[in-house]
């Protein structure tokens, strides 16, 4: 089964958005031996560093990903498919 996203309404797009989200998460926190994998981190700062460093530039990412749909939508950018 597939959802027809071509057809969905901006309310049920938003519905199918969070379920994905949500399966996603779900599926990733069940993907491992919270043991194992605390065992391999060890008291190091490392992977905390480094996934605020991810977190960071991901959220620096969406802004300038923000920026540039608005300048699309106030009609400063053109849009052109590749199709």
């Amino acid at each position: 089964m597939s959802a027809d996203i071509d057809t969905m309404r901006p309310r049920s797009m938003q519905l199918y958005a969070q379920l994905c989200g949500w399966t996603l998460a779900r599926a990733h926190a069940r993907s491992g031996d919270r043991v194992a994998i605390s065992a391999y981190l060890s008291n190091s700062t490392t992977f905390d560093n480094a996934l605020a460093d991810f977190a960071e530039t991901y959220a620096d990412q969406n802004e300038h990903d923000r920026s540039a749909l608005a300048a699309g939508a106030a009609g400063t950018v053109q849009a052109q498919s590749n199709l």
